[in-house]
């Protein structure tokens, strides 16, 4: 079974974030990146689906040249070979955009499946896994906590709210999002690390970068921080109605 893993480079979580002068993204010169938490557990489930079943697992990731180096952390956990989608300032594309792009290289593996994380930890959006099956016209499925092969496909685990799971047998090929926490990751082993710098990293040019897509990031903000009191005037209990009713239509805690 082939499997590629579409992997985002993110700023370490402990990094200091600044916003860039022009307000339309984050200062990068001094920060230090590693792979995306979500799609580090996309890599474990594909990585174990390998040790049982057989077959390829391929890293793919978008982004300019510093995007090398958590393709190296994926080839030293256990990828087989990986692919970089160069591009700069992918930072300004939407998601659809930037879908486009991975599904040009994703078309050249005919891969079994495909799988992504449920979503970035920088921006959160959760659309780059449905995007891209709904480009590559293959089925998908979101939230995945548990991955079996069948003899017909795959039968899936879904997080649903309140507890509730949902399972789902699914063709191939196919695309899914993992869930973090499903497994426990893994850590680059010194044997692994060695191997990684003989392994293949293919770069692939971004032609369909050209086109921006319909949606445009025109600001990077930190979030304003404002005080506000309100004064509540009438009798005990007219005072406690008002209360009541904002905690339940303005802050919404009731």
């Amino acid at each position: 079974m082939k499997i590629i893993v579409a992997i985002k480079q993110v700023p370490e979580r402990d990094a200091q974030i600044r916003v860039a002068p022009e307000s339309k993204w984050i200062e990068e010169d001094d920060l230090a990146y590693t792979i995306n938490e979500p799609d580090a557990y996309a890599l474990e489930e594909a990585l174990q689906l390998k040790e049982k079943h057989g077959g390829e697992v391929i890293a793919l990731s978008l982004g300019p040249e510093r995007v090398t180096s958590t393709l190296r952390e994926a080839l030293a956990k256990g990828a087989d070979r990986a692919i970089h989608v160069e591009v700069d300032g992918a930072e300004g594309l939407d998601t659809l955009a930037l879908g486009r792009m991975l599904a040009e290289a994703i078309k050249a593996e005919s891969p079994d499946l495909i799988l992504t994380g449920l979503q970035s930890d920088d921006l959160g959006l959760g659309q780059t896994g449905v995007v891209l099956a709904e480009l590559l016209g293959i089925p998908s499925a979101t939230i995945i906590m548990q991955v079996e092969k069948t003899d017909s496909g795959l039968r899936v685990k879904r997080e649903l709210e309140d507890g509730w799971f949902q399972h789902v047998e699914m063709p191939l090929p196919a695309l899914l999002t993992i869930q973090s926490g499903g497994n426990k990751l893994r850590y680059a082993t010194l044997m692994g690390i060695k191997k990684a710098k003989s392994k293949e990293t293919k770069t692939v040019t971004a032609e369909a970068a050209a086109g921006a897509g319909p949606v445009e990031l025109t600001r990077v903000y930190l979030p304003e921080k404002q005080k506000k009191t309100q004064m509540l005037t009438g009798s005990a209990s007219e005072v406690a109605a008002q209360i009541v009713e904002k905690l339940k239509f303005e802050v919404r805690v009731l």
